[in-house]
């Protein structure tokens, strides 16, 4: 007999930002394991959240230790000047979106 699912093929674009840092920060405070996250987002692929994690969490994966530790002011400056070519790309993308709306 087949099992029957609520959910519908996804791809990584269908996901939203602000979802995925909920998943991430979900994951990474221990409130879900991968598997509970993907169960209850309804998740299809089994990297998608552990590479979420690798892109968006607070763990360095290249050196396998917590981003906690204290940085120079000009890796903050690189930092936040990545965050804000990401920032006005998701405006300018969203601004297409609803100019097409109207």
């Amino acid at each position: 007999m087949e099992e029957k699912t609520n959910y519908s093929k996804r791809s990584q674009k269908d996901y939203t930002l602000s979802f995925k840092l909920q998943v991430v920060s979900e994951v990474e405070n221990g409130t879900l394991s991968l598997s509970q996250a993907k169960v209850k987002y309804g998740i299809q692929g089994d990297s998608t959240v552990r590479k979420w994690l690798q892109k968006y969490g607070n763990f360095d994966w290249e050196h396998k230790s917590p981003f906690h530790m204290p940085k120079t002011p000009e890796q903050k400056i690189l930092e936040l000047e990545a965050k804000l070519k990401l920032l006005e790309k998701q405006n300018a993308f969203l601004s297409a979106q609803n100019s097409r709306a109207d």
